[in-house]
């Protein structure tokens, strides 16, 4: 963690509130792009960010220099996505129960998600359960090593790794070849080391 980020956090937990301006900066847009990856949806993301944010706020207190603060952050983010994604999939089932869904008014938003979601390896990951998925995430998208992975996860490293190649391979399977070849992103994923 830079210097300047760990003394914004001393003072806010000194009291000093609007230093945490300086925090919200900095972290708001990674947040909300990793958020915005877990959950699919710009609008859920966006108010994620926002709970995500409050949150470390009302608990800066208990976070410790020793974990770095961004992994910290993180993984109250990835928490909130959890508890996001599992009401929705509860609501899901219930909205299919009771309406038939109707297709024809589809809103600018929607269409945007779909687009950005539903190339080839959007519906790779899709199938993937939850934390396969936030791991590619980490990993591919936010650039986080490992090390930093499994302070987010409460996991080692090494379980980290074995559990990454793992879910690489059965991103591969679920892929065509033709797919792999128009998927930018797929190169990418497939290019990220062990």
């Amino acid at each position: 963690m830079d210097e300047e980020t760990e003394y914004r956090i001393k003072r806010v937990q000194a009291g000093e509130i609007q230093d945490y301006v300086y925090i919200v900066q900095k972290y708001q847009k990674q947040i909300f792009m990793y958020c915005w990856r877990l959950i699919s949806n710009k609008q859920e993301a966006e108010d994620a960010v926002q709970d995500v944010l409050v949150k470390a706020y009302e608990k800066i207190n208990l976070y410790k220099p020793e974990v770095n603060f961004s992994s910290w952050l993180y993984k109250m983010a990835y928490h909130h996505c959890i508890n996001i994604i599992r009401r929705k999939k509860v609501q899901q089932k219930w909205k299919f129960r009771l309406i038939a869904q109707d297709q024809s008014a589809i809103s600018p938003a929607e269409m945007l998600d779909r687009q950005l979601f539903n190339e080839p390896l959007s519906r790779a990951l899709g199938k993937l359960n939850v934390v396969e998925r936030n791991l590619l995430v980490l990993r591919v998208f936010e650039e986080k090593s490992f090390a930093e992975i499994g302070e987010i996860l409460n996991k080692s490293p090494d379980a980290v790794k074995k559990k990454f190649a793992r879910t690489k391979i059965k991103l591969k399977k679920w892929m065509s070849p033709k797919e792999e070849e128009l998927c930018q992103n797929y190169n990418v994923l497939l290019k990220t080391k062990i």
